[in-house]
């Protein structure tokens, strides 16, 4: 291939050699330059004009830098200083003679050594230039410097760059890059890529009866699938192996673009950037120089635009017409066209997600049979009938004192009947199904997982991911480097690295600050708590009758409403301080430093959701005491008690409220409102200063457009708060039979939102290699365990279903309930009272009350141990323990069994695996044999050769050369 002078010296990309460039060459350059860009295609034309390509519309732009100078306040703006230190070495060259830019680079840097003192309001003379009165700015001089190094080391890492310093964003200056095929193949090779070769292979469909059934369901669900061409048919696979560039003639390379598509490039792109160092000091990758502000941002460009016609066909299009679109709500997610283009990591993602929703389904139907059941049954139901009865004249002691008066237990009469809808023995059962449905879902979704693994080429990647992974963070290596000048080594090639010891302080700070963190959760829960027994007395003494009636649900309510906006705000802080905690420990790789965050964020994020819901289920009204020795707060708070239907009404409200809170105002305002805000931000503050009207009208290139949206911040945040939608799901399920239903509306709108979200509102992200989940896991395993012990808690000891069933068997003179709520009603003397806290109206119904009725297992005012404990309260207490322990191991084993049952691999693709393993060593053993033959030709010719030279009249061929031909043949 011949190669231009202007090829190797470019005015838009510096080649990575110092080389010195004659000056009669200078116009030869520079005219052939224009000449060639004069004589580009329309169709390279319109590429460099959308910015996807460099100016010669051939080298597609693989990843962009940018980088924002400020203008010092000399004659010269910063922008033309650094304009000329990034020139190219040809430019220099033309103005400099034999002086190499290593040398310049070295002068330079000493020079600001020397000025250190002064770096802050330095008149630096420029080096390069050769010529004083320049004023700079030290600290803009200083990562120009950082820049220039660090893009010259990329050149010698065999990235080509081109840098656009007058576009149409004042102040924003862009770097593009793109990777050459060597450097792919080498890069390939180097992060153990799998590539497919050239070996095609069938896969067959078993003749089973599940086969056949599942072909017919596929085919029935047919309208409901995205409307996505394949590459191939379903039934055709490519053999896949780990890329080797000495044989390549093994791969598939008819298409290079499909090869190494945009993901691939970007992402062998990012990898370099994140391990090329520099000289200067602390320039320790990509993440170094962004987290210093050498560089202000650095991301794959999108594929093109998706809200014009007259956009070219490209991927992007595709998945904002047939996944980021609320009318295509209804039909499957196309995962391998997601995958394609952000990744097997975020395809991973939104496969969980899709399946997490589908499994949603049967548990709403359940979950909405069983409060139909509720609904149905409430007016047979003999409690409620009980309370609700007019000829009911029980008085119950006042719910507060002094202010609150004596009540009539008919007035529970809503409260009881609504309580049914949720506390029936259809919850029991729902409890068990959803407990099995945590299991089947984590057992679906390894098969699935594993199937998404197949057919992506991931089988086998654990040891790849593991030599790629100990790659330290620039974090890490820069408090290495801090340990190592600390101790005045001079010697870089020693190893160091962060002990125990040395991190030491960084632990007890996490231990400290997750302590504090917990601690004001628990602390707000109280302040809640005092708000509601507060504000319970001050609207028992309202002059408003309707006030008055309205206590409850007025203070339930507000109480909720004020937990769900503390709930909004504390996860926004719990997610800074966690991300604060897990930078301050440094650890030393990129999965360890993500493992810690999730983790951290979890339990903070956890303990804040499910804290008041904790207190309303397993303390609230159990610390109250009872009339004439109720419990206090600060000497004048009396402990709230639960209604008479039980706290688990006002745990429902507590749920419903909070899940839907968080669902409708955190979930989907916060995720697509912020990103838009902070685009506009970017926006407006990029038109300030001289942005001409003209300039205005221009349209962006693909890279400027990219700069406004808004960066990707990883899946944490998504995956969060979709763990946490589990727990309400399935921790407190009992309470709650609609969760599911909530969440299946609430995910079929978040499939949809997270999908625009990332193909219009995010730049694009570095894709990412992933088997699995990650630690998400083994954390929605742990929900699902600990789910099982709360719903059997939340029945024994939040519901009456434990007390309603021993009085039935066991109190109960017919076996039904009749009777049963004055079996669980206790009597009190109202003379008792303690001295200040009697009603301050005994006569609220016309009579004097001498005796009051209130919740609890106690006995009577003239038994021989008034106000003891009673047998009945150790009778259920007993039968309370007993149900958990039963309960718990019952559904455990269940949950073990669903588990051995279900194979994590499905059959056919532990098949296929088998099968593809079986043709690889098949296709290495024939280029073996290939190599053989060709060697053994080669000699046999050598022997004839020398043969011919000392017997010229023979005639005879050899029969290894028919050998030879026959077998290349056969190859």
């Amino acid at each position: 291939m011949t190669e231009n002078v202007e090829d190797q010296v470019n005015f838009s990309q510096t080649s990575g050699s110092e080389q010195q460039t004659p000056h009669f060459l200078r116009d030869v350059i520079f005219h052939g330059k224009f000449k060639r860009l004069k004589a580009l295609t329309p169709e390279e034309n319109t590429r460099c004009q959308h910015g996807l390509f460099f100016q010669d519309g051939q080298r597609r732009v693989d990843y962009v830098l940018t980088y924002s100078v400020k203008k010092s306040s000399g004659s010269h703006s910063t922008r033309q200083s650094v304009h000329l230190l990034t020139e190219n070495v040809v430019a220099r060259s033309f103005r400099h003679g034999p002086q190499s830019g290593g040398e310049k680079l070295r002068a330079k840097q000493t020079q600001r050594t020397k000025d250190s003192s002064s770096v802050h309001s330095s008149t630096v003379i420029d080096m390069e230039l050769g010529c004083s009165g320049e004023i700079f700015n030290g600290q803009e001089d200083q990562k120009a410097f950082r820049r220039e190094e660090f893009e010259g080391k990329l050149r010698d890492m065999g990235l080509e760059l081109e840098k656009d310093e007058d576009g149409k964003i004042p102040g924003v200056y862009f770097v593009k890059i793109h990777a050459p095929w060597n450097v792919l193949c080498r890069e390939a090779e180097f992060m153990k890529l799998k590539m497919p070769t050239k070996k095609v292979y069938e896969v067959k469909q078993s003749n089973s009866i599940v086969e056949k059934i599942s072909t017919l369901i596929s085919k029935i669900l047919e309208p409901l699938h995205p409307h996505v061409e394949e590459h191939q048919p379903k039934n055709i696979k490519h053999l896949s192996h780990t890329f080797s560039r000495e044989k390549q003639h093994l791969f598939d390379l008819s298409d290079k673009d499909y090869f190494f598509d945009s993901k691939t490039r970007s992402s062998i792109v990012f990898e370099i950037l994140k391990r090329t160092k520099c000289k200067a000091k602390y320039s320790m990758g990509i993440t170094s120089l962004l987290g210093s502000g050498v560089y202000t941002a650095a991301y794959p460009l999108h594929d093109g635009e998706i809200d014009e016609e007259s956009a070219d066909p490209n991927d992007r299009k595709l998945l904002y017409e047939e996944w980021a679109n609320y009318s295509v709500f209804y039909k499957y997610q196309p995962i391998g066209l997601v995958r394609k283009y952000f990744g097997e990591k975020i395809g991973l993602y939104f496969a969980w997600l899709g399946l997490y929703t589908q499994m949603l389904i049967p548990a709403s139907l359940v979950g909405v049979i069983v409060f139909l059941y509720g609904c149905a049954t409430v007016d047979d139901n003999i409690p409620s009938m009980e309370i609700c009865h007019p000829r009911n004249n029980i008085t119950m002691c006042p719910l507060c004192d002094r202010v609150c008066s004596y009540w009539k237990l008919s007035t529970a009469c809503g409260t009881a009947r609504a309580s049914h809808l949720f506390d029936n023995p259809a919850t029991v059962f729902f409890s068990i199904f959803m407990a099995l449905w945590a299991a089947m879902f984590m057992e679906h979704w390894k098969r699935r997982q594993m199937r998404l693994n197949y057919e992506w080429d991931l089988t086998g990647f654990e040891d790849e991911e593991e030599a790629l992974k100990d790659h330290p963070r620039a974090e890490y290596e820069f408090k290495v480097m801090q340990k190592s000048l600390r101790k005045r080594q001079k010697s870089q090639d020693k190893i160091e690295k962060l002990t125990f010891q040395d991190r030491l302080p960084a632990y007890m700070t996490n231990i400290v600050m997750m302590l504090l963190m917990i601690g004001v959760t628990f602390a707000i829960v109280f302040g809640v708590i005092l708000y509601r027994i507060s504000t319970k007395a001050a609207l028992h003494m309202s002059s408003s009758l309707i006030t008055r009636n309205h206590v409850q649900l007025t203070v339930k309510t507000t109480a909720a409403i004020i937990n769900l906006v503390v709930i909004l705000i504390l996860d926004e802080v719990y997610g800074a301080v966690a991300r604060w905690l897990t930078v301050l420990e440094a650890p030393k790789t990129d999965k360890s430093f993500e493992e810690r965050l999730i983790f951290k964020t979890f339990i903070l994020k956890f303990v804040n959701a499910f804290s008041p819901i904790i207190y309303i289920a397993f303390f609230r009204g159990r610390l109250v005491g009872r009339p004439g020795s109720y419990l206090y707060v600060f000497d004048s708070y009396r402990m709230e008690e639960c209604a008479h239907g039980g706290c688990l009404m006002e745990l429902c409200i507590q749920l419903s409220i909070t899940m839907l809170g968080k669902q409708l105002i955190q979930n989907n305002l916060f995720e697509i409102g912020i990103p838009k805000l902070k685009k506009l931000i970017r926006y407006i503050r990029s038109k300030q200063g001289a942005f001409q009207e003209e300039e205005r009208q221009k349209k962006l290139t693909r890279y400027e457009t990219d700069h406004f949206l808004e960066p990707f911040g990883g899946l944490t945040p998504e995956y969060m708060e979709m763990i946490i939608q589990f727990g309400f799901v399935t921790l407190f399920v009992a309470s709650f039979p609609l969760a599911p239903l909530f969440a299946l509306l609430n995910n079929i709108i978040e499939i949809r939102l997270d999908a625009k979200k990332f193909v219009t509102e995010l730049r694009r992200p570095v894709a990412a290699r992933a088997k699995d989940i990650g630690i998400w896991y083994n954390i929605l395993r742990g929900v699902a365990k600990v789910a099982v012990i709360i719903n059997a808690f939340v029945i024994s000891f939040t519901s009456d279903f434990i007390p309603r069933m021993v009085y039935q068997y066991m109190y109960s003179p017919d076996g039904s309930m009749h009777g049963f709520v004055n079996h669980t009603l206790s009597y009190f003397n109202v003379s008792h009272f303690q001295d200040g806290k009697e009603p301050m109206d005994p006569s609220h119904f016309g009579y004097p009350v001498v005796i009051c009725r209130y919740k609890d297992y106690r006995e009577p005012p003239w038994s021989n141990t008034p106000y003891e404990l009673s047998k009945e309260f150790w009778a259920v207490l007993a039968v309370r323990l007993a149900f958990v322990i039963v309960f718990q191991n019952v559904v455990m084993l269940m949950n073990d069994i669903v588990d051995w049952l279900i194979p994590d691999i499905p059959k056919d693709i532990s098949l296929q695996i088998h099968k593809e393993k079986i043709l690889l060593v098949e296709l290495f053993m024939k280029e073996e044999q290939g190599k053989s033959y060709i060697i053994d030709s080669s000699t046999s010719a050598d022997g004839k050769e020398n043969c011919s030279k000392h017997n010229n009249n023979s005639k005879v061929a050899p029969p290894r050369s028919r050998r030879h031909t026959n077998s290349t043949k056969s190859f």
